[in-house]
């Protein structure tokens, strides 16, 4: 049934190239005129006009080799008939931004909704690669509705040192940890610095962006085996030109993003997320998308489909290997698919022309076993993310189960709180507190409004040097922030409402225990209902009152709540 979100989106009128030439009439001399001080002649005007949006920059390594990929792209789409135009859009990378870049998701989508809707394009072929910028460009396409593909930048290589393979986030953590615990000199952790990322691309593990990518190539949206095809590879070159070459059929075919992206094809994709051990915050991203498509997807949805999905994929940040080189040549995205094809709807489009099973029927089971491991015989027997709910996230908080550590999924402890990181930091790294093990740390007011942007604040908790000492590396953490798809860890993350907006996380006290139940489903402040009522009476919405203006004011006044996917509230 077509809800009336999803009416809205597909009746959304929207610029083509034969409205725009205006052939005949001064409107279309002037335009084509402008065309031509290009050096493009009659012929090519006459041909459909394909939008090629770059997010590339060099303030974003992830997106460092568009360049040459939208070369390859522009050669397909001439190629197979059709008039390619490039265009720049923001380009977001998390490193390079002074405040959270979760924020700049809604802004680049926004930014990319009008420049599909507005310009005179008859299709489009997005790139990206990096964890907010795929998402957001999804929500542009499917709030724009114009025939569309992606095509994932893919994968960097891992990195080596000394023949230690390294990748990025989830070794870097490991290595922050033993410098602050004193296993490790400064020194010998800047040597390993320019070791981490062996090349540009989006980092090797299964960290956000990497599951944004094979998020996208599991709905329908991009090509087979674009997803972990390798960054700087003739591969990856390969499918930008078939990319190219494609988005000129689905024009023909009259093929739109909300032909591809339903509520099956959804399903479809959260399963390959809960297989791969992908990152927490798909399902902040794949809300936002579905809210865009007008798709209901409530957030118990995701525990329920974790639970019927064995984690199938051994790769960072929960396994061993890395995305661009062991589960890439264990036969990548289809090769998981192929494998979880008995839980799939085969039926579903995609954008190659073909259906789901289609697409699978002449792909080989896994090269390697032990990346991609049969149903029979998985990693874990379900997915790895589980959904929380209780008293403490009325609205929902979510754990990435297959990070960590089992002892620590079911667990009550005594809690202290803190308002700000850096007191948590100084708390958590000093010998003499009493921090151990047992202990459950809240980290509040860094959710969507209280940061502002939701920072990935989850991972920032350090481990104590005094329990890494003693060979325990990890506690139970909440906050109402996220966390890197490349950390690992209990942390308890999204909880909603956040304490920001005088969610229950406002009212918890130094000295309240909190249960954490991962199999029930449970996050619980072990505080009668009343007491808690009675102490969130003081608790007022944060207003920051010295962000006045710009886009950043816009996102603090409008934004939705985690569990609604942080877009905001008129979008």
């Amino acid at each position: 049934m077509i809800t009336e979100a999803r009416k809205e989106v597909e009746t959304m009128e929207n610029n083509d190239s034969v409205k725009w030439k205006k052939r005949g009439s001064r409107q279309g001399l002037l335009r084509n005129a402008l065309l031509k001080t290009m050096g493009y002649t009659d012929e090519d005007i006459e041909k459909p006009l394909i939008g090629v949006i770059n997010t590339w920059s060099e303030t974003n390594p992830g997106h460092y080799n568009f360049r040459e990929l939208a070369e390859a792209v522009k050669r397909g789409v001439w190629a197979a008939g059709g008039f390619p135009l490039e265009m720049n859009t923001m380009s977001i990378c998390e490193v390079f931004f002074d405040i959270s870049s979760m924020i700049y998701r809604n802004l680049l989508s926004m930014t990319t909704e009008e420049l599909i809707a507005r310009q005179p394009f008859d299709g489009i072929v997005l790139m990206g690669s990096c964890d907010k910028n795929v998402p957001a460009q999804v929500m542009a396409a499917v709030s724009a509705n114009k025939p569309t593909i992606y095509l994932p930048g893919g994968p960097m290589l891992p990195g080596n040192f000394q023949g230690e393979s390294l990748a990025c986030g989830t070794d870097s953590f490991k290595l922050w940890e033993k410098y602050t615990s004193g296993e490790m000199s400064l020194e010998d952790v800047s040597k390993r610095e320019g070791c981490l990322y062996g090349s540009v691309g989006a980092c090797p593990i299964m960290g956000t962006a990497n599951t944004c990518q094979t998020v996208v190539e599991a709905l329908g949206l991009a090509l087979p085996y674009s997803a972990s095809s390798l960054a700087v590879s003739s591969e990856k070159l390969r499918i930008a030109e078939m990319t190219g070459r494609r988005i000129v059929g689905l024009v023909a075919e009259g093929v739109k993003p909300l032909d591809i992206v339903t509520k099956k094809s959804v399903t479809n994709a959260i399963k390959v997320l809960m297989a791969a051990g992908g990152s927490t915050n798909l399902l902040i991203h794949l809300k936002a998308i579905c809210r865009r498509a007008g798709i209901p997807l409530d957030l118990m949805e995701f525990d329920a489909i974790s639970r019927q999905t064995p984690l199938l994929v051994n790769v960072k940040p929960h396994g061993t290997g890395t995305v661009g080189m062991e589960f890439r040549n264990a036969g990548g995205v289809p090769a998981l698919m192929k494998e979880l094809l008995p839980l799939l709807d085969g039926d579903c489009p995609t954008v190659s022309g073909k259906t789901v099973a289609e697409n699978l029927a002449e792909v080989d089971t896994a090269y390697d076993r032990a990346v991609i491991r049969p149903l029979d015989n998985p990693i874990a027997p379900t997915g790895g993310i589980a959904v929380l709910k209780g008293n403490l996230a009325p609205g929902g908080a979510v754990v990435k189960r297959s990070a960590a550590s089992p002892n620590l999924l079911r667990h009550t402890g005594e809690a202290r709180v803190f308002d700000d990181l850096a007191a948590a930091e100084k708390y958590l790294l000093d010998d003499n507190s009493d921090m151990d093990e047992n202990k459950v740390i809240v980290l509040r007011g860094y959710g969507p409004k209280g940061a502002p942007g939701m920072p990935e604040f989850g991972n920032y908790m350090p481990i104590p040097p005094k329990l890494s000492r003693r060979g325990i590396h990890d506690y139970v953490r909440i906050t109402d922030s996220r966390m890197s798809g490349g950390a690992f860890g209990t942390v308890v993350l999204h909880v909603a409402p956040e304490s920001a907006a005088g969610g229950p996380l406002a009212a918890v006290r130094d000295g309240d225990t909190i249960t954490l139940d991962v199999e029930r489903n449970l996050i619980q402040l072990n505080v009668p209902d009343a007491e808690i009522a009675e102490r969130l009476k003081g608790v007022k919405p944060k207003e920051h009152p010295d962000i006045t203006r710009g886009f950043v004011r816009n996102f603090i006044d409008n934004v939705l709540q985690a569990d609604e996917g942080c877009d905001l509230r008129y979008l």
